[in-house]
């Protein structure tokens, strides 16, 4: 997930600080609050700037909702038909932007990660992921589980010992506990990390940075809980 392109510009305007038609201020508007222009973003404008919010991570889906149909509306194509190539080429690029900012922020999961890519924090193509310490007894007892389920069903004849299915069966609801706890654990710190950014915040860069690694490791260790969970699902669904 990366941010925003703001490619378009026009020449001999810096976009976010006036207005490209009347000179009138519009700091990261979408439209001129004079002549209601359509706007450039400024350079390094993210998704949370798109919906005119600070980067925070629990937001109220139905508000989220009414605000993008009301852009979504405002910078339709449809309403630039008899604008100016550079307005019409702004908006279909601004509900592009949009959509994708939507999509990004209307989950908390994905919501998390776009800022977390932000910050450098997530790439695509990481390395693969270690268990997390605290499951490794478990993860191992595991495979040895899933490795006699596959060879139990290679055998001639493919039966599988009702134990182990319930062996299984509980370790699938174990890891399904196991991930409702990491996403209530989540929550909980993403209302720490609104109030580092609140008005009246009094942390600095040193505690954001803090929460973002503390954000970082939950959602490396829901990963892999998560992934866990399909493994062990799949080969029950196999069985």
């Amino acid at each position: 997930m990366n941010a925003p392109s703001t490619t378009i510009r026009e020449p001999g305007r810096e976009p976010g600080g006036t207005c490209w038609q009347c000179g009138a201020a519009a700091p990261g508007e979408h439209f001129c609050p004079a002549c209601g222009k359509i706007q450039p973003l400024p350079k390094r404008a993210t998704y949370f700037d798109l919906f005119g919010m600070p980067p925070q991570l629990v937001i109220e889906s139905a508000a989220l909702e009414a605000r993008f149909h009301k852009l979504s509306w405002k910078l339709h194509p449809d309403n630039f038909t008899h604008a100016t190539e550079f307005e019409r080429n702004l908006s279909l690029q601004r509900s592009s932007e949009l959509n994708d900012a939507y999509r990004a922020l209307r989950e908390p999961i994905s919501r998390v990660e776009y800022l977390l890519a932000q910050r450098g924090m997530r790439r695509e193509g990481a390395a693969k992921q270690k268990a997390p310490p605290e499951l490794l007894e478990e993860v191992f007892e595991l495979n040895e589980w899933l490795d006699e389920l596959r060879e139990n069903r290679a055998a001639a004849s493919g039966a599988v010992p009702v134990e182990l299915l319930q062996r299984l069966e509980q370790a699938r609801d174990n890891f399904q506990e196991k991930l409702g706890n990491v996403d209530a654990e989540l929550e909980q710190v993403f209302q720490q990390w609104d109030r580092t950014i609140g008005a009246d915040a009094a942390s600095g860069p040193d505690a954001q940075q803090a929460i973002l690694n503390r954000l970082n490791e939950i959602l490396n260790r829901r990963s892999y809980i998560r992934n866990l969970l399909a493994g062990v699902q799949n080969e029950l669904a196999g069985a």
